[in-house]
C-alpha cells in the first residue's frame, strides 16, 4: 500500500495540463499498438463501447454523483 500512497502523492502534484498530456500520451500509445497489431481493429465495435462504459463509470460517479 505504500507504493500506491506514494503514487497518489505524486499525482496530486499534477495540474490539469499534466493530466491531459498524460491522457494524450496514452491515446497515442494505443494508436501505435493499433498500427502494429491491425487485427485489433477487427474486433466488434461493441467491445470498444463496453470498455468505454466500464472505464467511464468511476469518473462519472466521482464527478456527478459523489458530493
Amino acid at each position: 500500500m505504500e507504493l500506491l500512497e506514494n503514487m497518489n502523492q505524486r499525482v496530486r502534484k499534477f495540474s490539469i495540463v499534466d493530466v491531459k498530456l498524460a491522457q494524450g500520451a496514452a491515446m497515442f500509445l494505443v494508436l501505435i499498438i493499433a498500427k502494429l497489431i491491425p487485427q485489433i481493429m477487427n474486433i466488434s465495435i461493441w467491445w470498444f463501447a463496453a470498455l468505454l462504459v466500464l472505464c467511464a463509470i468511476k469518473p462519472f460517479y466521482m464527478f456527478w454523483i459523489k458530493r
